[in-house]
């Protein structure tokens, strides 16, 4: 009996804190862009995007023509599961600029606002540690349709995320939520696919207006000539 209330325990308190999704779960989606590499190593000082299932959907040559980019999003993943694999799909390309997308899936999870900030804060120490130069844009958590009843939680990691990453000027935060919400102060249907969760062509397009920015990559006039986000 004390052995299965001490079970139950434990297992509460996982629940309450939100754990992350298994890392192992995701094993097959790593090997298969560690395979892709092999076959094709794709260029380095490139745009790395990575996190879930709004990154791996991503049509980035339609969005950025020109723009050297490498999609190593894998669909429901944590901001946990992309600091996990650092090693294997973020370091070995030398990124100029990582675009990172996660955080959507903790706090349906149950993770504490917090705990997505710490998350957030160890995928940048991870990069940085061999990678100082490289660019993080953070693109925050985004209001959706399907889980519009967590928005309270979405914005308090928001705001968080955003506070730490004002304090390095190799960091940057993408705020989507006033281009994404219509006069009603509810998300614009127009910008999701037909489950109200993940993007419509419109809503990447307005995603891309908003990130470009932040694209420009340093020397591209010269090495990417034909490049419009090069910087000017």
């Amino acid at each position: 009996m004390l052995l299965a209330l001490a079970a139950l325990g434990i297992a509460v308190r996982a629940a309450a804190a939100g754990a992350a999704p298994e890392p192992d779960r995701w094993e097959a989606d790593i090997r298969a862009f560690e395979e892709r590499d092999r076959a094709a190593p794709p260029p380095r000082d490139a745009v790395l995007f990575v996190g879930s299932s709004s990154i791996r959907l991503w049509d980035l040559p339609r969005s950025f023509p020109g723009l050297p980019a490498i999609n190593r999003g894998f669909g429901g993943s944590c901001v946990s599961d992309s600091v996990r694999f650092v090693p294997r799909i973020v370091l070995p390309y030398a990124p100029a600029v990582i675009v990172l997308y996660a955080g959507d899936n903790d706090i349906t999870a149950g993770k504490a606002p917090e705990a997505v900030r710490d998350d957030y804060r160890a995928f940048v120490e991870a990069v940085h540690e061999r990678l100082p130069a490289t660019r993080i844009v953070y693109i925050a958590i985004k209001p959706s349709i399907q889980r519009w009843k967590l928005i309270g939680a979405m914005r308090a990691a928001n705001a968080l995320i955003e506070a730490a990453a004002a304090a390095d000027p190799r960091l940057a935060f993408v705020n989507l939520e006033p281009a994404m919400l219509g006069a009603d102060g509810i998300p614009r249907r127009e910008l999701f696919a037909a489950d109200g969760l993940h993007l419509s062509a419109e809503g990447y397009a307005l995603w891309a207006a908003l990130l470009a920015p932040h694209l420009r990559l340093p020397g591209a006039e010269t090495r990417l000539a034909a490049n419009p986000w090069a910087i000017e």
